[in-house]
């Protein structure tokens, strides 16, 4: 464990030196804005409703800050060819993965942190549950959490930084349009497919101050496999 924090102090001081995690989380905080103030501080809605419609906007721009920030995690290292250098040392190939997802999920953790004026803004002129807003963000931050573990698994597995991008990018597509496949599918097999989407149907109930235990471990079980299968693919690779 004493490792992975190492690992994980490392990443955050190059986020904080470098532009992207700068850039990365300015632009959302700024599509997020531009979100709620379209599309919930127009027109005459109930609180609860403007509430629920910030969440979808974040939700949907966590899940693509998430797969950039976990690009130059290991594709990037393996351009600059610093990747090698982790691999010699006395270190696990556990241990890597846990302190990059780490550090990354702590940068979503603060982007998310710093939105949270938005949602209070609704107490100006109208009144939500504070429950409701704390499970929003939890949905949001289990969303991005697997987000980040799905971007670290193809960052894994790609050679360039623009393949992980490309292959982040349709695999998380791939995840959350299962609800659009399920649509055109017949039970069982719809009820499977759309319980698998990584939105939709198990973020919803997030955005409506709902917690429930299955949506909660589906996110975990995500974030867990695609975190395994780079842990994998980063220990085949040491071994060619």
């Amino acid at each position: 464990m004493r490792n992975a924090l190492l690992v994980a102090g490392r990443e955050i001081g190059s986020y904080g030196r470098s532009l992207l995690g700068w850039a990365i989380g300015a632009a959302a905080l700024l599509v997020e804005g531009l979100w709620f103030s379209a599309n919930g501080l127009s027109g005459s809605r109930m609180s609860a409703d403007v509430l629920r419609e910030f969440f979808n906007g974040a939700s949907g721009v966590t899940m693509i800050v998430a797969v950039l920030m976990s690009i130059p995690l290991l594709a990037g290292e393996r351009e600059r060819g610093t990747l090698v250098l982790l691999n010699t040392a006395p270190i696990r190939d556990v241990e890597i993965i846990a302190g990059k997802y780490l550090a990354a999920l702590a940068m979503i953790g603060l982007v998310t942190l710093a939105s949270v004026y938005m949602p209070l803004l609704i107490f100006v002129n109208g009144k939500v549950s504070l429950g409701h807003v704390a499970a929003g963000y939890a949905g949001i931050l289990l969303l991005g959490s697997a987000a980040l573990a799905i971007g670290m698994f193809t960052s894994a597995v790609s050679r360039s930084q623009v393949m992980a991008a490309i292959l982040g990018g349709l695999l998380l597509a791939v995840m959350v349009t299962l609800w659009l496949v399920a649509k055109v599918t017949e039970p069982p097999v719809n009820g499977v497919l759309s319980g698998m989407a990584l939105h939709h149907q198990r973020q919803f109930p997030f955005m409506t101050g709902v917690l429930k235990l299955e949506n909660v471990v589906y996110y975990v079980a995500v974030t867990y496999f695609f975190l395994l299968a780079a842990t994998k693919t980063l220990e085949a690779r040491r071994w060619r």
